[in-house]
């Protein structure tokens, strides 16, 4: 599958450019005149692929589109390019999650460059989201004590601790950890600290 790359650019010349340079490239191209066509034709995340943005447009600039982006949810990464540069807005995108920031104009090697790191930054982050949304659907199998005794158990406390802190007997506790065990897909109970321990570290990278 080709890899596609949406290009955000407000000047019709440089666009057009870009799209013969890119699609020559052997990439599959999406033209957008301003941010606003890009946000009524949303790209799917499901697509290997990245954002081509210009900085300075009338109307959202690529700045603002960029945050308008991650609002959505959106994990497709970001190549800004511009003809000034300026300091301030490159280290303002790339702390917002841009994958690179060009100045104009571009040589192939510089573009195409961009392109390929972003787009192979972006199939790992791709594969973290899929497996976050795994591990959440399962996680949200379980009632609120279940949750409850999920969080006490995979923290390291026993199940008579986990007893005393929920008002409940250790028997009742060990059928509740039964239940979660199965509703996670997990079959012991390292594995279950395993599954709380990847939860944790998806979110932390990935975002709740």
């Amino acid at each position: 599958m080709a890899k596609r790359v949406h290009i955000v650019e407000d000047d019709e010349s440089f666009r057009k450019a870009l799209e013969r340079r890119l699609t020559q490239a052997g990439y599959d191209v999406a033209v957008y005149p301003s941010a606003k066509d890009l946000l009524d034709n949303l790209p799917n995340d499901g697509e290997l692929g990245c954002v081509l943005l210009d900085v300075q447009m009338p109307g959202m600039t690529g700045p603002e589109l960029q945050d308008r982006l991650q609002l959505l949810g959106s994990i497709l990464p970001i190549v800004f390019m511009t003809g000034n540069p300026d300091v301030r807005t490159a280290v303002r995108t790339i702390k917002g999650g841009a994958q690179d920031f060009l100045t104009k104009p571009l040589s192939s090697e510089e573009l195409l460059g961009a392109i390929e790191r972003a787009t192979a930054g972006y199939e790992a982050a791709r594969v973290s989201k899929n497996a976050l949304s795994t591990v959440r659907g399962r996680l949200a199998r379980l009632t609120p004590r279940e949750r409850e005794v999920f969080d006490l158990v995979t923290r390291g406390q026993t199940n008579k601790q986990a007893a005393r802190t929920l008002g409940c007997t250790e028997r009742t506790i060990k059928a509740h950890r039964q239940r979660v065990m199965e509703k996670v897909e997990v079959k012991s109970l390292a594995e279950l600290v395993s599954f709380s321990a990847r939860l944790g570290a998806i979110e932390i990278t990935y975002g709740k």
